[in-house]
């Protein structure tokens, strides 16, 4: 047995960056490999280390939604196989292990000696992924109509491509050389990972590199046990809704009561809907993202994003409700629509515990815009597909007004340049602005939305999921909420869920939502 090596802060510290930088490394290789702008320039992706259980090591920067749902699914996925060196696992399925099928996770496990040492793993949003509808974000009520459902498999099976397992995927999808690339470019990054990691590993040695580990696992449970503990200890509840399915105009309720007792915290859904028939339904992976994500951000920036953060959580939703749902249910929207309900409803419930820490609610919604169709390029005519999310108002806390235009909350994308999109796709902006004044107002207001106006220069086949057009983000004591946000179609209101055909030469005008202000009560 090794023997125990002194572990002082300096080089925890430092073990903390050298894992964390890996896993950034990862992302700048995934960037600038990939082919769609949608991974290349709005950075749709995100990147992390898991050891050879699958308990996270660290993760980068990048999207909470994607990297909360891997580590809470990653455990179960590591035991599925006795993995070898070269294999390469890849999966959308929402029900094991996935969010929703555009995105594309690979699992990458690093093996040495005939030894599982850890795992590198990416996962990034594809545009097409084979759906029905263009841009692969329909209006949806099953699964299927979703795009092409890849259960975990390998893709590489030691070392060896498995050429069928993605062949559905690519007879389904427009540009194949794309998604042909992007994968590659996935597959690079969990490249990079894997032999930095080993390098990391082989520098300090097996033993250390887990003693190490294990100590970086303790000292962040220490952070987060802190941190509850300065929560008094009770029971706090909130509820909120979303603007309907998109086929049912009702409100669909969410419901949590976090209950917090000496150190240890749980979120508990009970009285949230049941799953919906449309697509705003949340695999349970997802609602645990979302509850990881509140609780990260409050601890201190400095915290190791590592598996030991998760230990003094708990989580509890009904089966069968809009945060657990169960297969074959339509899910494109709970990952990104539901997930950003289900912050509002968590800081909602702590806000009276944490009146200073927890701000108002911010825009609540990621806009999603999908849209495609064929048109000609250079004599030849071509499927195209795109997909973007839009960003809004930040909500006010007791120190500072919210911020404007930004994106928020369970989503770390950037917008997509103009020259870009245009340079792409056969689309003009006619406006891209701040929506001044759709903050709420009070002694901090919230930040405001965006104007975003799109020419079409060919018929095309548009997809809008959108939420906080009925229901606005809310603000704290007398602040006041945020404007709602709207959808015109040449100046006509849409709804906020909503597939439909416009012609060349319509002007489609999304206005984002604003978030809710602060005042004291």
């Amino acid at each position: 047995m090794a023997a125990e090596v002194s572990i002082d802060a300096i080089s925890l510290s430092l073990f903390a960056s050298r894992v964390s930088a890996i896993c950034e490394e990862m992302g700048a290789v995934l960037a600038r490999s990939a082919l769609s702008p949608n991974i290349r320039d709005r950075l749709d992706y995100s990147c992390a280390l898991f050891d050879g259980n699958g308990d996270l090591v660290a993760q980068a920067t990048h999207i909470p939604v994607h990297l909360g749902s891997m580590a809470y699914a990653m455990r179960g996925l590591a035991g599925k196989i006795t993995w070898r060196q070269g294999d390469v696992m890849i999966l959308n399925d929402p029900f094991a292990g996935g969010t929703h099928l555009p995105d594309v996770t690979l699992i990458a496990a690093l093996v040495q000696d005939n030894q599982l040492l850890g795992f590198a793993v990416s996962r990034a949003h594809y545009a097409d992924i084979g759906s029905a509808a263009p841009g692969s974000m329909p209006v949806s009520n099953s699964l299927e109509q979703e795009g092409v459902l890849i259960e975990p498999q390998l893709l590489y099976q030691a070392g060896e491509y498995q050429p069928q397992v993605l062949a559905p995927l690519l007879q389904a999808v427009g540009d194949q050389s794309r998604v042909g690339a992007d994968l590659e470019a996935q597959l690079s990054a969990c490249r990079t990972g894997c032999r930095s990691l080993l390098v990391l590993i082989s520098s300090a040695g097996q033993a250390v590199f887990e003693q190490r580990l294990a100590a970086l696992n303790d000292y962040a449970e220490r952070l987060a046990r802190v941190l509850i503990r300065s929560i008094p200890d009770g029971e706090y509840r909130f509820n909120d809704v979303l603007d309907g399915d998109g086929f049912e105009q009702q409100d669909v309720r969410i419901q949590v009561k976090v209950s917090v007792r000496d150190d240890s915290l749980t979120a508990d859904f009970a009285g949230t809907d049941r799953q919906v028939p449309g697509n705003i339904n949340c695999p349970l992976s997802v609602t645990a993202a979302a509850v990881y994500y509140v609780i990260r951000c409050l601890l201190p920036d400095y915290t190791p994003n590592c598996a030991g953060v998760l230990r003094a959580l708990r989580l509890t939703a009904p089966p069968g409700s809009l945060v657990h749902a169960q297969g074959p249910a339509a899910v494109a929207a709970g990952n990104v629509e539901t997930s950003m309900r289900i912050v509002d409803v968590l800081c909602g419930a702590l806000q009276p515990a944490l009146p200073e820490v927890i701000p108002a609610a911010s825009q609540g919604t990621m806009n999603n815009l999908a849209m495609g169709g064929e048109w000609r390029q250079a004599g030849q005519l071509a499927r195209w597909s795109y997909y973007e999310t839009l960003a809004g108002g930040c909500g006010a806390s007791s120190e500072h007004a919210g911020r404007s235009a930004v994106h928020s909350h369970m989503t770390n994308t950037l917008n997509t340049p103009v020259e870009v999109l245009e340079s792409e796709y056969p689309l003009r902006i006619r406006r891209y602005a701040i929506r001044y004044g759709s903050g709420g107002q009070g002694k901090h207001p919230g930040g405001d939305g965006i104007v975003r106006e799109y020419d079409f220069l060919h018929p095309t086949t548009v997809s809008i999921i959108s939420e906080r057009r009925r229901h606005p983000a809310w603000g704290i004591g007398s602040g006041t909420a945020g404007q709602p946000g709207s959808n015109r179609l040449n100046n006509e209101c849409l709804p906020a869920k909503l597939s439909c055909q416009v012609n060349a030469g319509d002007t489609l005008s999304i206005a984002t939502p604003g978030g809710g202000a602060w005042s004291d009560n």
